[in-house]
Parts: C-alpha cells; sequence; structure tokens
C-alpha cells in the first residue's frame, strides 16, 4: 500500500484524506504530556477505589430496591396496586437521587417534558403531577450537602442574596398573616395554608436549580451533554406531538366529539396518544394539541423555549453535525409551532428566532449564519408550499384573536382588576391566583404573570419579584459578557436572552407552569457556570503549550486538576 504523504503539513492518506489514526496519536501524546505518568503503586490505588465504588454503587441499589419492594407490596395488598406501584417507584427514585444527585438531575431534565404523558397514562391523579419532584428535592438535598461540606455558596450569584431574602420575608408575612387567617376561617375542602405552601414552592421551588446545574457541569464536555440531551428530547417530544396530529388528522383519534361550549375547549376525554387534554374540531377552526404535556398552554410554551435551546445548538456547537440536528429541530419546532394550534406558538417562536440572530450577534457571523438561515428558509419554504390552507388557517385564527383581544388591553384589564381587588398591602395569599394549586382550594384564574403576583402578595411582592428577576437577568448579562470563546459565548448569548425574556414576558404565566419554570432557572445556571468554564479551558491551553517545552511537575498537575474539578460534585 502506498504511504501517507505529507501535503501541506498534514498527513494524508493514499486517497487524500487526513489519516485519523494519526491526529488521534498526536492528541494522545499531546494529552499524556500535561501529566506524569502514574506508579504502578498510584494505579492499583485507582483500581481499588473504582471497585469501592461499584460495590457501594450495588450495595446500595439493592438495599434500595429491597426497601421499595417491600412497602410498594404491603401497599399493594392493604390498598391498591397502583398505588403499590407508584411507591415502589417513588421510594427507588428518592433513595437513588439522593445518593447520585448529578445523575438524578440529569433523569429530572430528561423526565420533564414527558412528565405530562406519563401523569396520565397512569391515571391523572394530581399527585402524578407533582412525581418528577420525587427526583429532584434529594437531589438537591445532595446538592446542600455537598456546599456545606465543601463550604461552596448555595445561593448563586451571591448578588441574589438580598432580593431574595426580601422576597422570602414578604412571602412568609403573607403567609402568616393571610393564609393563616384564611386557613381558620376556611370551608372544607378549602385549605390556603396548603395552596400557600404550593403556590411558594411553584414561584421559588426551582430557583436552586440554578446551583445544581452550576455544580452538575464540571467541563465543557458535561455542558455539551447536556445541551445536546436537550435538542434530543425537543426532537423527540416533537415528533410524538406530529404523530398525534397525524393520528387525529386521519381519524385514528376521534378529537373533540362535544357539542355546544364544550366543543371549544379542551379536555382529556378527547385525549389522543401522548399528553393530556386536547381540542380537535377542525370544522370550526379549534385546533390545541398539548403534545407530551398535560394541557395545550404547557405545549406552546415548550415549542417556545426549545426555540432557544436549538438556537444555542444550530450556532455553537463545536461539532458540525449537532449543529446539523440543531438546525432541523428548530425547524421541526417551527412546523408544530404552526400545526398544533398554539397562537402564541406561531407567532413567538420566529420572533424569538429573528430576536437571537440580532441579540447574540449571529447575524454578522456570515459563515454560519448565511447557510443555516439558508437552510432554514428552505425547509420552511417546502413545507409552507405543501400546506399553504394550513398556515393560513393558522394565521386567521391569530388574527381573530388579536382583533377579538388585543394582549395589550387584555393584560391592561387583568392588572386594572388586580388592583381593585387587593386588600391591605400583603396581597390576598399566596398562591391564591396559582391555577395547579386548585387541588388544595378554590383559586382564581389569573392569565398573566404580574398581575397574578399583585393579587397574590401585593405591591411590595411584585416589586421584589421583579427586583429578583432583574439582578438575575443582570448579573448573567455580565457572566454572558465576560465569556471570550466564540461557542462558549454563542452558548450564553442565547441563555441570557431568554432569561430575559421570560422575566419581564408580560402576557400569560410561563414561570408558573412546567416546561419554563425549570427551564428559566437551568438556562441561568447554564450561562453562570459558562465564565468558569472559559476560564477553565484557557487555562488548559496554556497548560498544553507550556507542556511543548517540558512535562508539568506534580504539583502545576495538581493545580490543574484543582482547576478542573473546582465547584463541581459527583
Amino acid at each position: 500500500m502506498p504511504q501517507p504523504q505529507e501535503t501541506d503539513g498534514h498527513a494524508v492518506g493514499p486517497v487524500g484524506k487526513p489519516a485519523r489514526s494519526q491526529r488521534r496519536s498526536r492528541r494522545a501524546s499531546a494529552d499524556a504530556a500535561t501529566e506524569p505518568a502514574l506508579s504502578p503503586k498510584e494505579q492499583r490505588a485507582l483500581k481499588r477505589q473504582a471497585a469501592k465504588a461499584r460495590q457501594e454503587l450495588i450495595q446500595y441499589a439493592v438495599f434500595s430496591l429491597l426497601g421499595a419492594v417491600l412497602v410498594g407490596l404491603l401497599l399493594s395488598l392493604l390498598v391498591e396496586p397502583k398505588i403499590g406501584i407508584g411507591a415502589l417507584v417513588a421510594i427507588l427514585c428518592l433513595a437513588l437521587s439522593f445518593k447520585y444527585p448529578r445523575q438524578a438531575i440529569f433523569a429530572f431534565v430528561i423526565y420533564l417534558p414527558f412528565s405530562g404523558t406519563v401523569t396520565y397514562a397512569l391515571g391523572g391523579s394530581g399527585i402524578l403531577q407533582l412525581a418528577k419532584d420525587a427526583i429532584y428535592i434529594p437531589a438537591l438535598i445532595g446538592v446542600v450537602q455537598f456546599c456545606r461540606k465543601t463550604s461552596q455558596p448555595f445561593i448563586i450569584p451571591p448578588a441574589l442574596k438580598l432580593p431574595l431574602s426580601l422576597l422570602l420575608t414578604l412571602l412568609a408575612m403573607t403567609l402568616m398573616f393571610v393564609n393563616l387567617p384564611q386557613q381558620l376561617a376556611a370551608q372544607p375542602g378549602d385549605n390556603p395554608i396548603l395552596i400557600g405552601i404550593l403556590g411558594l414552592k411553584i414561584l421559588l421551588g426551582y430557583l436552586p436549580l440554578i446551583a445544581c446545574i452550576y455544580y452538575l457541569i464540571r467541563d465543557r464536555n458535561d455542558l455539551y451533554f447536556l445541551l445536546r440531551i436537550q435538542v434530543v428530547l425537543i426532537l423527540i417530544c416533537c415528533s410524538l406531538g406530529f404523530i398525534q396530529y397525524m393520528m387525529l388528522k386521519t381519524g385514528v383519534c376521534p378529537g373533540t366529539v362535544a357539542t355546544g361550549a364544550a366543543g371549544f375547549r379542551a379536555s382529556l376525554e378527547a385525549r389522543c396518544f401522548v399528553g393530556g387534554s386536547l381540542l380537535y374540531n377542525p370544522s370550526q377552526g379549534q385546533i390545541r394539541l398539548p403534545g407530551t404535556f398535560v394541557a395545550p398552554w404547557q405545549w406552546g410554551w415548550f415549542l417556545i423555549s426549545s426555540g432557544f435551546f436549538c438556537f444555542g445548538t444550530t450556532f455553537s456547537d463545536r461539532n458540525p453535525f449537532w449543529r446539523l440536528i440543531g438546525l432541523v429541530t428548530l425547524a421541526i419546532v417551527c412546523v408544530l409551532a404552526v400545526v398544533s394550534g398554539q397562537r402564541i406558538a406561531l407567532v413567538m417562536v420566529p420572533v424569538t428566532v429573528v430576536g437571537l440572530l440580532i441579540l447574540t450577534g449571529q447575524v454578522t457571523n456570515l459563515k454560519r449564519f448565511v447557510p443555516i438561515v439558508i437552510g432554514l428558509v428552505l425547509i420552511l419554504s417546502i413545507l409552507v408550499s405543501q400546506n399553504p390552507d394550513l398556515v393560513s388557517q393558522r394565521w386567521e385564527s391569530f388574527q381573530s384573536r388579536w382583533e377579538a383581544s388585543p394582549p395589550q388591553e387584555f393584560v391592561r384589564k387583568q392588572f386594572t382588576w388586580a388592583r381593585r381587588e387587593q386588600e391591605g398591602i400583603l396581597g390576598r395569599g399566596v398562591g391564591r391566583a396559582t391555577n395547579s394549586a386548585r387541588i388544595f382550594g378554590q383559586v382564581q384564574l389569573v392569565e398573566t404573570y404580574h398581575p397574578k403576583l399583585l393579587f397574590e402578595i401585593g405591591y411590595l411582592g411584585l416589586l421584589a419579584t421583579l427586583a429578583l428577576y432583574t439582578v438575575l437577568t443582570v448579573v448573567t448579562y455580565r457572566a454572558y459578557r465576560s465569556v471570550k470563546d466564540p461557542n462558549l459565548r454563542g452558548y450564553a448569548a442565547s441563555m441570557w436572552v431568554f432569561v430575559l425574556f421570560i422575566s419581564f414576558f408580560p402576557y400569560y404565566y410561563p414561570l408558573d407552569v412546567d416546561p419554563v419554570n425549570v427551564y428559566y432557572w437551568l438556562a441561568a445556571g447554564i450561562v453562570l457556570k459558562l465564565p468558569a468554564l472559559d476560564r477553565q479551558e484557557r487555562f488548559q491551553q496554556d497548560s498544553q503549550g507550556t507542556s511543548k517545552k517540558r512535562k508539568l511537575t506534580k504539583r502545576e498537575l495538581k493545580q490543574l486538576r484543582q482547576q478542573e474539578q473546582a465547584a463541581t460534585f459527583d
């Protein structure tokens, strides 16, 4: 066989392509040069440590499984088999999440977009809608213990401490002086204290995700893994949502068969394939699909938030294959925004993509901007040309809705109503306008976020909440601007724009429902971690540059490893 030749300083094989094995060997030798070879004693110590970790995992998993099976069997015999199975799964999740918080946070992020489908597949109990917290809360406890053991800060960034303390004080006062008196005078079936606790959890319960994500991401590979997993989840959920639409369109699922006013409302009776309640009555121009979520409005906001994650991967992933996957997924999100009948997604998905192009500066990155935009426009143009009536119908639906109730006028009326409803300076009670708290009693439906806060916690509470969001937006902006690496900076820009958009968006209440109430804090944690990853990357490059002249000493190697492992947990 002909031997590889040198062309422009690069080894090429017999067909003129770079020899990948040689590139890998060069990278391996460069990496090996950064650290001294381990002695046989150190190698044996590492093997013993790995074997001990495997043994601990097996023992812990076996004992957890035995305990869960025992409790589940007792509940199955004494109460109901479904309760027993649910208890078994819950105990396993609690035990394993507490022991392995990193893996639990990943599991939490993966389970979130499928939680609605799982909930209604198992009967639709209100308790099942909180099942994801069986993964999140034990992992959170594990992170708290990690922070105490290693003296790491739990409130990240520190600038949040003042507005968060102020808001928690006001919420505690509202619980004590509003919800508690309501509890003492409550009618049967109404539990204002439980409503307040759930309302508090929904308002701030996922804020610690910032710390969880910050400590979860150990290096650049963890970051790419998390964001690629997110794009894969979006692709899977959109595929399931499209199958749901086709099953309704072809008659496999009957859709909405009710008459009168019920024929214009989403219901569980029309549930199809995945997700929860839906509305499919095309003869009346009414299509509101839930995708994999509990309700259509959650699916709409999932599509909107997905645009930010797909945009980041499309423009900022270091691997061309994943940039292509991000582009395809972004196009599919745009398609689902049309076919699912979500008017807000129909408008906000393209608006946010255009806004991201401008605010992140990608419009000036012609090398990536031009081919990506041409590809996206080409894909969407083909789909629109094949379904012009569908696009026209959706746009007419949006126009009629806008004319019937302009968003700015609707928000103004909600604020006017919330001001009239004020009683004192602490509002009407924490959770009293939180939709998911209705399982504990009567709540008021308020369809915009800031009037909802005004109704629940008054003017002071609203101002304190806005102060918290404003500080977080400013801090994440500074973190994004401090990142130098182009790819990491692109991700930081996308996540910061998402935080900015959700913090002050006046219409609807995305921060109160899945998945935005999780993705908001997830995005903030990613942005705040990126400057540390950027410094770590530059430190490694400097170290590798030094290693070309000499090997690193043990002291320098220890410093490098400490830099890589700083503020992370296993």
